[in-house]
């Protein structure tokens, strides 16, 4: 077979596994449609059709995985890679490739011998239906004795994997991390070997009792009269394969398949049609007459543009090959264009209503309601977004950039592009409808009044409000929703009506990503079945309370000085911004993102920020990552375009985006701005909630309006001041000791002191207007 014929063969397995891996997963997110279960069971042969969405995950999840995994596997084939490196190599490759293929099938069969829902091997050879009807016996036995039915348990499996299942999940993890390196690059799965390798470590000095350090010890061994044994070890083993929070086929999984898959493929449907182009002339014409012309459309496009991609480096390359060119002919520098860029698409993460995948697995960790998400994050990614078009405004001043005012014919919309911005509308307004919808309020206000509808008359609801009804608040039922909706829009574009094919490669290039996607989420679940197996994370935490305690207070000069908590609790947000920093470089959002707050998140709670604002802290530094140099993969994908000297470019985007450096720290110690109730509650150290509610200190779950117009306003004068100082311009060039004033005031306004604050804001008031009397006089 020659070269050519073998990568052909490889690449069209692989699409048409993508493909049927799409299909699988937009079925599985159908919502439920009133009727449509009993109109196919009315079809001859299908009356026993128990279900045709939201799929078993005790079947639905290894048939997935193996799909997924795959298709990764075709992709990323060392076979195929070293087939002209030499014979040993080639070997090599296909030892490597049949290695892999050999893992993911016993995961799956392993997977499925040890759920006790399924018990493979005992399924087959009878000994489950025996088990089952003892079992259904006992069951009525105890009915007969109590009088009530007894919990609805599976009996445990009577054959299963045995000890076999430890060196089996040894091999797994090591076969995968090859093949994610070779996908995602070794930083990705650094950090997840350091923690295998430090549990294998632990549980080695336990069993062999090398040290009583509690941190060099694990959780994961038994002791049975004194001797030390490995029954708990086989036991994590076996959870970290088939448990459906901590494992491997886990909650990560659960994410990519029950809520994550239909916004995948939205944005690749996205990036199928000509919107993007269209999104871009769109705002081209809405910012014309303002000084910043282009490179405020770059941030109104890669906003809009990003909120769907949710990729920093796929908006850049979307919308920047448009805009940057544009704001170079129109006077801006290379690097300071790159820099907008590269800031704006990286805060279409933080831009609701689609956040990216970051904010799915965010909603599910925090368990904060992906509809709550999205209102949270509403004004930190409005200040941002404020605080870049701020920038522009000053840098067009000090390079005296005029407002473009007259379009050419290129940049004039046209009809075509009247009806891509429908393509993009569209989907965007079903999610915002969905999302922002509660069930309970389905059948009152204006949908009772479009439908003619009312509720007091105890009626049942019309078909479309039930099937609006069950989709309402639901993410996944929002996006399968959002992707029909965007199927049909895509036959407007000329180009897809002369040419479907593109929607069936589109729809496989999302099946492509997905599986890459879950390949990189192995590594991060590998993270945390190890933090689960050692408990880490509980010790540390702990330990740093216990401390934080025995230094709370000091003495000089015989007076006693008391540490407050917030101290500490900066102390841990900046240890926490560079630590997510430095494992973000270089790799996408998720993982930086989870590797952290598996991490850290415990111990930012237990030292006064709310659990959910913990997540967000991690996220929004996460997601700033993609533009802190030395690896900012956002400014150096702007930089291939501008063609301007990367780092450069990396140190221009920061310098546009450093809102997003601040805001966090904003939003940790005034929660109010986040907007929502779970931003407020303390968390319990011990993780139990069953005592009710706990709000933190001076909140009481609400929002005040005017305590939140009054941080907003400081928020308002902070970007002010943060904006002209990075850009050295305000009414005219200022200097460096202006500069720096207008830093300390901006971190002096919003400090939680509310003497500093106030007299931070009088004095500003007094500065700003004698700058602006002092540029009238110099006009005259």
């Amino acid at each position: 077979m020659s070269d050519s014929m073998q990568d052909n063969w490889m690449n069209k397995l692989a699409y048409s596994l993508a493909f049927i891996l799409v299909l699988m997963g937009l079925a599985n997110n159908l919502p439920n449609i009133p009727g449509l279960l009993e109109l196919i069971q009315s079809i001859p042969g299908l009356s026993g059709l128990p279900r045709i969405s939201k799929f078993n995950s005790e079947f639905f999840f290894p048939l997935t995985f193996i799909f997924m995994t795959v298709v990764a596997l075709l992709r990323s084939s060392f076979a195929r890679d070293w087939r002209d490196q030499g014979s040993i190599k080639y070997i090599c490759g296909i030892s490597l490739d049949i290695l892999m293929l050999s893992v993911i099938l016993a995961f799956g069969a392993f997977y499925l011998i040890e759920n006790e829902q399924v018990c493979l091997i005992d399924t087959l050879n009878g000994d489950r239906a025996r088990a089952m009807a003892e079992n259904l016996a006992r069951a009525q036995e105890y009915m007969d004795i109590f009088g009530t039915e007894p919990d609805d348990d599976f009996p445990d499996c009577i054959t299963n994997s045995g000890n076999w299942v430890m060196p089996f999940l040894i091999l797994a993890i090591a076969v995968f991390f090859v093949y994610i390196v070779k996908v995602w690059g070794f930083p990705i799965v650094a950090v997840a070997i350091v923690i295998s390798l430090y549990t294998v470590i632990s549980s080695l000095s336990w069993y062999f009792d090398w040290t009583d350090n509690k941190y060099l010890t694990t959780t994961v061994g038994t002791m049975v009269d004194g001797v030390r044994g490995y029954t708990g070890a086989v036991i994590g083993a076996r959870n970290a394969v088939i448990l459906e929070s901590n494992g491997i086929l886990g909650q990560f999984l659960n994410i990519t398949v029950n809520v994550v898959f239909p916004y995948v493929v939205l944005g690749s449907l996205f990036g199928a049609s000509a919107g993007g182009k269209s999104l871009i002339r769109m705002a081209v014409v809405v910012t014309r007459k303002l000084r910043g012309g282009p490179a405020h459309a770059a941030i109104i496009g890669s906003a809009t543009f990003g909120t769907i991609s949710g990729g920093p480096v796929v908006n850049v390359l979307g919308t920047g090959t448009l805009t940057i060119p544009m704001m170079i002919k129109n006077g801006f520098t290379k690097t300071f264009s790159g820099g907008v860029e590269a800031a704006a698409s990286s805060g279409g993460q933080i831009m609701p209503p689609v956040m990216g995948i970051a904010a799915f697995v965010l909603a599910a960790l925090s368990t904060v309601p992906y509809s709550e998400v999205i209102i949270a994050a509403f004004i930190p990614a409005l200040a941002y977004f404020f605080s870049l078009f701020l920038m522009v405004i000053f840098e067009c001043r000090r390079m005296d950039i005029k407002a473009i005012n007259t379009l050419t014919e290129e940049q004039k919309l046209t009809r075509e592009d009247y009806k891509n911005l429908i393509m993009i509308a569209g989907p965007i307004l079903v999610i915002l409808v969905l999302l922002l919808s509660s069930k309970d309020s389905v059948g009152e206000g204006f949908s009772a009044f479009i439908f003619g509808y009312d509720a007091s008359s105890g009626d049942p609801l019309p078909w479309f409000l039930e099937v609006y009804q069950n989709a309402a608040g639901d993410p996944d039922s929002a996006g399968f929703y959002a992707v029909m909706i965007l199927l049909l829009l895509l036959f407007l574009d000329p180009e897809v009506r002369r040419a479907p094919s593109k929607i069936i490669k589109a729809l496989s290039d999302a099946g492509i990503v997905i599986a890459e996607l879950f390949l990189l989420l192995i590594a991060v679940a590998v993270i945390d079945v190890c933090i689960s197996f050692t408990n880490f994370t509980g010790i540390l935490t702990i330990d740093v309370l216990n401390w934080l305690k025995s230094v709370s207070t000091f003495v000089i000069f015989g007076y006693e000085y008391v540490i407050g908590g917030s101290l500490y609790l900066m102390l841990a947000l900046v240890v926490t911004m560079f630590a997510t920093i430095l494992l973000g470089m270089g790799m996408p959002t998720l993982p930086a993102y989870v590797n952290v707050i598996l991490i850290i998140g415990p111990l930012l709670a237990a030292l006064g920020t709310a659990n959910f604002t913990a997540h967000m802290f991690v996220f929004y530094f996460a997601v700033a990552s993609a533009i802190t140099p030395p690896v900012a993969i956002a400014a150096f994908a702007a930089s291939t375009i501008s063609k301007a000297e990367p780092l450069a470019t990396g140190f221009s985007a920061v310098r546009a985006g450093i809102v997003m450096f601040t805001i966090p720290f904003i939003f940790a110690f005034y929660p109010e701005i986040l907007l929502i109730e779970a931003a407020q509650i303390m968390q319990p150290l011990d993780g139990d909630t069953s005592a009710g509610k706990t709000y933190l200190p001076g909140y009481d779950g609400t929002i005040h309006i005017g305590s939140l117009f009054w941080i907003l306003t400081k928020l308002g004068v902070m970007l002010y001041l943060v904006a002209t100082a990075l850009s050295r311009q305000d009414r005219f060039l200022l200097s460096s000791f202006e500069i720096i004033l207008r830093l300390i005031l901006a971190a002096l306004i919003l400090l939680k002191m509310p003497i500093v604050a106030n007299i931070a804001l009088s004095i500003t008031a007094i500065y700003l207007l004698y700058h602006h009397v002092l540029d009238k006089r110099r006009r005259l």
